[in-house]
């Protein structure tokens, strides 16, 4: 079982070496980059525009695109409570905007970055938060062991993930945060990847299927009480409702009221 405590608030060096030996985002980079080095080649060769598109109309929806991209992107900035997810909506919004300008400059330009952007994505993967907070990774065999011992947590939440699984990306900050706030020797916080142990997933009721739409049960969330699941995040059978809350901090913390359990442990010392 290997344990970490939270990583010191993040700084611009750490997130900038993050950026070039990542190779989900130096291949975004590169690919963002060559743009200049085409728009550069096209003013010095202007067969290479369209016939009926000056420079100054290039510029122009350049600029349309620049503002709008900026645009989403505050909008974005807002609502997404991780950097996984705003990165992740940043960078499709940022890969539409530049096939859309690439394709009023030269559709076959259009048509390299798509294919690059399909390679891409086929060959790297956007990373995970890597902070563990206060939570523990565990196999399954030492998640059962843990919760069989009388001699832990009364409670054990646990999140079962799969990084192959973008929603699994854009939370992977969630569960961390949540264990800095509220874990105390009442409650105790592990990690399950089911993309090193899928065959857990039958033992603990998840599907993992091999479509995407049983990839939404990921992640799952199960609060275990002495053993016994006493609750679950999503539940079972959230697949034939007509409506599923966008998961957050805030809805974890009220669907496994985790105050409630602060609260009671905090009061019984």
């Amino acid at each position: 079982m290997e344990t970490q405590e939270k990583k010191k608030k993040d700084h611009p060096l750490p997130w900038l070496n993050m950026m070039v030996t990542e190779p989900f985002y130096l291949f975004h980079f590169l690919a963002f980059f060559s743009y200049f080095v085409a728009r550069s080649s096209s003013s010095s060769a202007s067969q290479s525009l369209s016939p009926d598109l000056s420079h100054h109309n290039l510029l122009h929806r350049e600029i349309q695109a620049i503002l709008a991209f900026l645009l989403l992107a505050a909008i974005k900035l807002v609502k997404e409570e991780t950097w996984e997810a705003f990165i992740a909506d940043a960078l499709f919004f940022a890969k539409g905007f530049l096939i859309a300008v690439a394709l009023v400059m030269d559709y076959h330009l259009a048509l390299c970055y798509m294919v690059g952007f399909l390679v891409i994505f086929i060959l790297t993967q956007q990373p995970a938060y890597d902070g563990l907070g206060n939570s523990s990774h565990l196999t399954p065999l030492q998640l059962e062991t843990l919760l069989t011992e009388g001699d832990t947590s009364r409670f054990w939440l646990v999140e079962f993930r799969a990084l192959c699984s973008s929603s699994c990306i854009r939370t992977s900050r969630y569960f961390p945060d949540l264990s800095i706030t509220y874990s105390n020797k009442n409650i105790s916080f592990g990690i399950v990847d089911l993309g090193h142990f899928p065959n857990a997933a039958d033992k603990f009721g998840i599907s993992l299927g091999g479509n995407l739409l049983s990839m939404g049960q990921l992640p799952t969330y199960i609060l275990f009480d002495n053993a016994v699941e006493v609750a679950r995040f999503p539940e079972v059978e959230f697949e034939v409702k007509s409506f599923t809350p966008k998961l957050t901090k805030g809805l974890l913390c009220r669907h496994f009221e985790l105050d409630r359990h602060l609260l009671g442990y905090v009061c019984a010392k």
